[in-house]
This record gives structure tokens, C-alpha cells and sequence, in this order.
């Protein structure tokens, strides 16, 4: 695995791990048997399609993947500089490892 392979799959861990339910989310109704046999066999994979598919049709536009890295990076952007610094960057690295986390492998 190439290091930038590396530091996508720690980045999408991250944000698995630190991705909060919404009450959105709360809110919805159960999934259909389709859906939630697909939530069970993917897990990890298909929390992050949940959190991304806004438009509910099992797929990530570009537009919606685009929107969602926008809103994680406002969400990493504490002192709202527009810009990610070492620390901010460091605390999305941690997230991603601790064993808690998707990442704690």
C-alpha cells in the first residue's frame, strides 16, 4: 500500500471513528431489509455511505463525497482559519488509530 493509500484509509477511519450520529439519523426509519443486510455485511463501509448519501439512492455522487469532506473539514477546522494545522491534524490521525475507533487495528 502506497503511503498516500495509507493516509486515505487512516483518513476514512478518522472520520468513521469521529463521525457523530446525527438526530437525523436518530430520526430516520428502520432500513429496509436490503439496506440493513448490506449495513451487516459491510459495517465500517456502509456507516460511511449512510453518512454521505444524502440523496438515499445507495450511491456517493461526487458532489455529495465533495460536501461531506467539506463539512469534516469544517468540523477539523477548530479555530476556524480555514486552514488544517499539526494539531488538528494530529488529533484526526489519533482518532483514526485509537482502539475505540475504526482504525485501531
Amino acid at each position: 500500500m502506497t503511503s498516500r493509500h495509507h493516509f486515505a484509509a487512516l483518513l476514512t477511519a478518522a472520520i468513521l471513528a469521529a463521525a457523530p450520529v446525527t438526530s437525523a439519523m436518530a430520526d430516520d426509519p428502520p432500513p429496509a431489509p436490503r439496506e440493513e443486510a448490506l449495513s451487516k455485511a459491510v459495517g465500517p463501509t456502509a456507516r460511511l455511505l449512510q453518512l454521505m448519501d444524502k440523496d438515499q439512492n445507495g450511491k456517493v455522487s461526487k458532489q455529495e463525497f465533495l460536501a461531506f469532506m467539506e463539512a469534516e473539514f469544517d468540523r477539523l477546522d477548530r479555530d476556524k482559519s480555514g486552514e488544517l494545522d499539526l494539531q488538528e491534524l494530529d488529533r484526526l490521525m489519533k482518532r483514526g488509530k485509537h482502539p475505540g475507533g475504526s482504525g485501531g487495528r
